[in-house]
């Protein structure tokens, strides 16, 4: 720590003050002993420790004590000073970190206090740097939940307010008799039939979404066979996949791999994988999944030769109601949720899923722990 002038005028009078308290207290001391010693010669002269002193101190000769006397008493008064000014030049410390606080409690949060300080102290002022860190970090991490609380309520009613509006319109039509043929009437309440299923399907995903983003979302736990509920989900996406011309295959080195998960989420994240494969895979023909054992955990890939995803876009895949294409399109009719949601249930399940691009196929890899406890 730096002193101002200031301040180290202040430690040189505290010096030159404590040495003259000093003084003060060795002439008083000197002068009563020496009282009682002229006084009560026959006592005090019979004890060895005065022996050396006795004549000095009644022929009143204050500097004729004994060097080892003398020397002793300057390291008395060295050490008293001393301490004075240590004691002084903490309280100075204090000031500064009380001031250093100050300035960045007004909102200097970049500010931090120089960790230069002696002993105990410098310790103080790391704590205290870290304690800012931290409410830094805390206050980041609040401003960055607000942000995302803005940027879910601006997309739900972004994709609510579409088909919304379209429902409105359509059945204001009916309302309204503005149609030419019965034919008509059907066309528009179709069409807004489907518009509120997809107001539905976003309701549950964001119904879903804030579910397993819990972390203490129970799961129902069962053991069973990955590689047969891969080959079932094969099956069950068949006609989808024939309709974009696209083959599903699932792949594995193993006959089986058993693991123990809530096999209804597990479920939940290969359909929105696969079906994130359908619908934004375009111009692929192959959807791959390749599953195996890799220690404790079951490692499992969802990949398809589609059009690529660019680089900018892997890191943000798994944000919520994220989407690659450039315009919120509802010609996919998707939410947005459908990877977050699946990240969400991987992680619920103690694993991490991964988005990359390789050699021209679009690869998302999930590991799975074989032997989840509850």
């Amino acid at each position: 720590m730096r002193l101002t002038n200031r301040e180290k005028w202040r430690l040189a009078i505290e010096a030159i003050f404590t040495a003259g308290i000093i003084f003060l207290c060795y002439f008083a001391a000197y002068e009563i002993f020496r009282l009682f010693v002229t006084t009560f010669p026959e006592v005090f002269g019979e004890f060895w420790i005065f022996g050396n002193v006795f004549d000095d101190i009644i022929n009143q000769e204050l500097w004729g004590l004994t060097p080892l006397l003398f020397f002793v008493l300057v390291i008395v008064a060295v050490a008293a000073i001393f301490w004075r000014l240590k004691r002084r030049y903490r309280q100075y410390e204090l000031q500064h970190i009380i001031k250093e606080l100050h300035y960045i409690a007004k909102g200097n949060y970049t500010h931090r206090i120089n960790s230069h300080y002696s002993e105990d102290i410098g310790q103080v002022v790391e704590s205290i740097n870290v304690l800012v860190d931290s409410t830094i970090e805390a206050m980041e991490e609040e401003r960055r939940i607000e942000q995302s609380k803005d940027e879910l309520i601006t997309n739900v009613s972004h994709d609510i307010r579409t088909p919304l509006t379209s429902i409105i319109g359509y059945l204001g039509l009916v309302e309204e008799e503005r149609y030419l043929s019965v034919d008509e009437m059907k066309k528009y309440v179709h069409t807004a039939y489907e518009k509120s299923k997809q107001m539905k399907a976003l309701v549950d995903d964001l119904f879903e979404y804030t579910t397993v983003r819990q972390t203490t979302t129970p799961l129902e736990y069962v053991t069973f066979d990955m590689i047969q509920l891969l080959e079932q989900l094969a099956i069950d996406f068949e006609l989808e996949a024939k309709e974009v011309d696209m083959d599903i295959q699932v792949v594995s080195s193993a006959d089986y791999i058993m693991m123990r998960a809530d096999t209804e989420k597990i479920v939940r994240v290969f359909n929105n994988l696969i079906t994130n494969a359908l619908k934004y895979g375009k111009g692929g023909t192959q959807i791959r999944i390749l599953a195996q054992k890799e220690g404790d955990n079951a490692v499992i890939s969802v990949k398809n030769n589609g059009e690529n995803l660019p680089e900018e876009a892997i890191d943000q895949l798994f944000e919520r109601f994220y989407r690659a294409e450039a315009s919120r399109s509802q010609e996919t009719a998707g939410t947005g949720l459908g990877l977050a949601i699946a990240q969400s249930i991987v992680e619920l399940h103690g694993g991490n899923i991964t988005a990359k691009v390789d050699n021209g196929w679009t690869d998302f890899t999930i590991i799975l722990p074989l032997n989840t406890n509850q």
